[in-house]
């Protein structure tokens, strides 16, 4: 590969044109998922949801079934508990003859399924409301048909936790006691079907973990999302009344049905199902809040319906990636990749408004878990790593994807996140060592605390109360600076107004600088070294070099997010901050750098105690933090750690969280990139494309497809200052027609046929001197 230190010659060609480069993509079509045949569990379920629903949907013996899961639905062990299972039986029934069709429109962002049994032909649509929790379902019929709806649960008694199982909840291994999921109320109510869970007030896992981590005496004042937390919802169907209960068991778990049946036969039927998660001091206000949820759905109905498809047709307009339109050939792998991509994108929309960030681990989408790993025959609720721990580092890859699909709107829940708990990372420092800064930890609770089994069940009675007393976890602490760099991004792209989180900001690099000076003191005479640097020490570079001095992910995130925040627009800064942060970026040390194999590299650290983990941090600034790369200073730097450094090819790996194809993208390797995004992007090894993993966590895998997202959109699009780099990393033959967001509330769309551009489009106008095409160099 041969780029002249970043320069390149100025794109020639500019067309601006047509409206066929306008509006949503006319390929997309190709991509809806379709099904000839019904499923045989739950594993081959497809997503179907909307605005914070996600529902797994599929169709087994005859019958349409569905999983329903809301955002932020916490019950007091911190599992992220489903709302249930819904079961629709029609009598004669369409859906149990030979002729089947289950699709996933995207376009319109619901789920259709056609049947023909004899002479009965139906239809079903599914539909997710995006803008309220609500859940529609239509049935149609050529001949008069009963329908019966039975909403089954398996939280109708309380559970004990079975070995193994509380690594559902937040408790994971915790060898001293033994955990339950208390039980749900469910019951007929106004010829519908109430159920819902309400959280204990004082005994839950907030409780425990304040006092496990001695943090009882500031416990009135710290933000506590799960006491008297209720959720759970109505499900009413029109013509329809209440007919008893049955039990049953689906795969490995047994449970309880409560029916409704139509009053008689129709060629239409529907029900709707009205979610609701939120604190309140009384069940009795959540159940007013529910009654006016679902007189505000029976008022409005068609006009949300309306309003949400024209959310998904935006959502479609806004950003899209296809590559090669014209062949549709399924076994493609290219194709897949295009496909998939814009699957997985389909997944986080269904997540646009949640409370609570889209889960690393499955987002809403889990499935029984005996058909992710077949030892764990526990109940529909099960994940891997808990359901209220928002693991930091496998979190931002589901994220930062959405800077360049300019989904800035949904990135809210996972920045409100570590905004809301703001004051409590603050009151860890204060309490633990006197000084000011918030400490974001790895392993982090909905409530910002590290999660217990992560903080340790055996620690030394020395241990520092502040510190994770776990190989993987101590020190790690510097991803926090990673959602402050999106945040940042979001106003450099988009000029969003993130004035109510330069708190969240400043206070994290405050965070590092007292801190750090604090331990310097306690270790020696001095807080600073021989040059006035910081010594970032104990550190960690990832989860992977433990024990590290002056950790590499660490200064260069501490680097970046400076110089973002200091180039914010003015307004943001006053004068006092602007001054600390100045001086501040003076202590921040300079990253290390090694030679291997007599080539100079990117180190990890200056150094380090153990290898701990299959991570490389050294590669951290190339991605996220833009220090090297294509466009930047010393590629050739960041090239040789590719290249030659040992951990780098030891640990290369597609699975799951595994960034290499994201590094090669930004390298300008385009081999290499497109190997590695076709094993990331194609096709999954379940029914539905992209349902991947279980990776290193649980399926469906969603930092697997995040990582997949953003080394495609870096192989195509890549911008480093004012410039924007064009196919950086693409293959000349894979054909795409491309949307894209770049700083400065640029939008670029394009279509790249044999190597050549066909269209380009870019918004505003004015940007266009600053586009690169990389096609025009001598890179391999």
């Amino acid at each position: 590969m041969n780029i002249r230190s970043g320069e390149a010659l100025l794109l020639l060609v500019f067309v601006f044109f047509s409206s066929h480069l306008s509006g949503q993509p006319a390929e997309l079509s190709q991509y809806n998922v379709v099904w000839r045949s019904q499923s045989h569990n739950s594993s081959e379920s497809m997503p179907c949801g909307g605005g914070n629903i996600g529902l797994n949907v599929w169709v087994e013996n005859g019958d349409l079934m569905f999983y329903i899961a809301q955002s932020g639905t916490f019950d007091e062990n911190n599992t992220l508990l489903k709302l249930g299972r819904v079961r629709v039986h029609c009598t004669p029934n369409p859906f149990a003859g030979r002729f089947f069709r289950q699709d996933l429109i995207l376009k319109d962002g619901f789920v259709s399924i056609t049947g023909s049994n004899k002479n009965v032909k139906g239809t079903i649509t599914i539909r997710c409301d995006v803008f309220h929790p609500n859940i529609h379902v239509d049935i149609q019929s050529n001949k008069l048909i009963s329908t019966k709806v039975t909403y089954e649960n398996w939280r109708y008694q309380d559970q004990k936790l079975r070995k193994g199982e509380n690594f559902e909840s937040s408790y994971k291994w915790d060898p001293y006691r033994s955990h339950a999921t208390l039980k749900d109320d469910i019951s007929f109510q106004k010829n519908g079907i109430l159920f819902y869970h309400r959280n204990k007030s004082d005994s839950t896992i907030f409780d425990f973990t304040v006092h496990q981590q001695r943090m009882d005496s500031v416990k009135s004042e710290m933000f506590n999302p799960i006491s008297h937390l209720t959720f759970g919802g109505m499900l009413i169907g029109r013509n329809m009344h209440p007919d008893g209960t049955h039990q049953g068991i689906y795969v490995d778990t047994p449970y309880k049905g409560w029916i409704l049946s139509s009053n008689a036969p129709s060629h239409l039927a529907h029900f709707d199902i009205v979610l609701l998660t939120k604190q309140t001091a009384t069940l009795s206000q959540w159940k007013t809040d529910l009654d006016k949820g679902l007189a505000q759905m029976q008022d409005s109905l068609q006009y949300n319906e309306n309003a949400s498809v024209k959310w998904w047709h935006d959502f479609w307009n806004r950003s899209f990636i296809i590559i090669n339109p014209k062949n549709t050939d399924h076994h493609q792998i290219a194709w897949q990749v295009g496909r998939n991509y814009q699957l997985f994108r389909y997944m986080l929309g269904c997540n646009a408004y949640g409370k609570w960030p889209t889960k690393f681990n499955g987002g809403m989408f889990t499935f029984d878990p005996v058909f992710v790993d077949s030892t764990k025959h526990f109940t529909p609720d099960y994940r891997n790593w808990g359901g209220g721990i928002f693991t930091a580092q496998n979190q931002r890859l589901v994220y930062y994807p959405m800077l360049e699909s300019g989904d800035f709107d949904m990135m809210k829940p996972e920045f409100n996140f570590y905004l809301n708990n703001l004051h409590n990372a603050e009151l860890r420092s204060k309490v633990y060592w006197g000084h000011q800064g918030a400490c974001f930890t790895e392993q982090i609770e909905d409530f910002g605390l590290p999660n217990c089994s992560e903080y340790g069940w055996h620690r030394p009675a020395n241990a520092n109360p502040g510190i994770e007393y776990n190989p993987w976890l101590e020190y790690l602490w510097d991803t926090s600076l990673e959602f402050c760099h999106m945040i940042l991004q979001t106003q450099l792209y988009n000029h969003n107004n993130i004035a109510r989180y330069i708190p969240l900001i400043t206070s994290c690099l405050k965070f590092f600088d007292q801190h750090y000076q604090y331990e310097a003191k306690h270790l020696g005479s001095k807080a600073l070294d021989g040059q006035g640097h910081l010594i970032l020490y104990p550190g960690s570079a990832g989860e992977t070099y433990k024990m590290a001095y002056n950790s590499t992910s660490t200064i260069s995130a501490l680097t970046t997010v400076t110089k973002e925040l200091l180039a914010l627009p003015t307004g943001y800064l006053d004068t006092a901050t602007v001054s600390e942060l100045r001086s501040f970026q003076k202590r921040i040390p300079p990253i290390s750098l090694r030679e291997c194999d007599g080539h100079k590299t990117i180190s990890p650290a200056k150094v380090w105690a153990r290898v701990n983990n299959s991570e490389n941090p050294q590669l951290y600034p190339v991605f996220p933090w833009g220090i090297y790369g294509i466009g930047c200073p010393h590629l050739n730097i960041a090239l040789n750690t590719w290249k030659y450094d040992p951990d780098v090819k030891k640990f290369e790996s597609y699975i799951g969280w595994k960034q290499d194809n994201i590094w090669a993208a930004h390298l300008g390797l385009t081999q290499e990139a497109k190997r590695l995004t076709e094993l990331k992007l194609a096709n999954s090894q379940r029914r539905f494309p992209a349902f991947w993993g279980p990776g290193f966590d649980w399926a469906p895998d969603h930092n697997w497809g995040g990582t997949g997202m953003i080394g495609l959109q870096n192989m195509l699009m890549q911008c480093v200052g004012t410039k924007i780099y064009l196919f950086p990393a693409w293959p000349k033959n894979w054909n795409v027609h491309f949307k894209l967001y770049a700083p400065y509330q640029t939008i670029v769309e394009g279509e790249l046929e044999n190597g050549q551009i066909k269209a380009l489009s870019v918004s505003p106008q004015s940007r266009t001197k600053d586009v690169i095409n990389m096609l025009t160099q001598n890179v391999q």
